[in-house]
């Protein structure tokens, strides 16, 4: 089934008219496109960052977000988390302790429509650098089969639905030491998903230690940056590294693995976590 047939639009899909171009000939249909929607961040009434994303686990995103940007280091600094539909698009409130939000006013910055780069708008070279290498080796001694990382991976693929339906979202899993895999998040934005994966585990206090992510993307500095902030020892990319995301998990300590398809894959550090 091509993706648009059928009658059911899952959520964070609309269903659309178009004309599709299909053996020579032109016929009009109606095709499931992606929802994007803005999604504001507001932490006690001031609006930090207005991100693209799918409308779905918002919850999860508005915690994974608040911990990837060191805003809040638990998420039990969030008392309160309310999800608010308008016109414009959707903000998320949250009233947040009071060292976090004094962290926040002290480092903050504008990141409106961030869709790639995390550090687009620092000040110097010196914040880029803290930033970049604040997330410490770890120690984490836990070891990996082979097979586990294309175990993850392939069952990652039959656990998006909505990419399934609409061929335009990513999606980041998370997988036990076996290979199991045991929460997946998907969002327009591979860094939006991998986001809703660390928010989800942080909201069920799932020991991100104890196993391993997968993701249908590249793997970025950020994407790395948010793995080794959340304390998982690896993640594993469908796609390739950049060479900055390889020199932060080799400082981070975390195990980074990229082309995880058919029967291969490459690591670019900390090999030896993986038998």
């Amino acid at each position: 089934m091509n993706a648009g047939e059928g009658f059911f639009a899952p959520p964070g899909a609309s269903r659309l008219p178009a004309a599709r171009w299909q053996e020579g000939a032109l016929a009009c249909c109606a095709e499931l496109v992606a929802e994007e929607v803005p999604v504001a961040l507001v932490y006690n009434g001031i609006s930090h960052a207005v991100m693209l994303a799918s409308p779905l686990d918002l919850e999860d995103f508005a915690v994974g977000f608040s911990l990837g940007e060191r805003i809040v280091r638990h998420a039990a600094d969030i008392y309160e988390l309310e999800v608010e539909e308008g016109a414009q698009g959707i903000a998320i409130e949250m009233r947040i302790a009071a060292g976090a939000m004094m962290r926040l006013k002290e480092h903050r910055r504008a990141r409106t429509g961030r869709t790639g780069c995390g550090l687009c708008g620092v000040e110097s070279l010196a914040r880029f650098e803290m930033d970049a290498f604040d997330a410490p080796r770890d120690g984490n001694d836990l070891r990996f089969d082979a097979d586990a990382l294309h175990r993850a991976m392939a069952a990652l693929a039959g656990r998006q639905d909505l990419h399934h339906a609409t061929g335009a979202v990513h999606a980041a899993g998370w997988a036990s030491r076996d290979g199991e895999l045991r929460c997946v998040r998907e969002d327009v934005g591979r860094h939006n998903a991998l986001d809703k994966l660390v928010g989800a585990l942080a909201r069920e206090r799932v020991d991100t230690a104890d196993g391993f992510a997968v993701v249908t993307s590249r793997a970025s500095f950020e994407m790395v940056q948010k793995a080794a902030r959340a304390g998982m020892p690896l993640l594993a990319a469908i796609s390739a590294p950049t060479a900055l995301a390889v020199q932060v998990a080799e400082q981070a300590g975390l195990t980074l693995a990229g082309f995880v398809r058919g029967a291969r894959h490459v690591l670019y550090s900390h090999a030896d976590r993986v038998s």
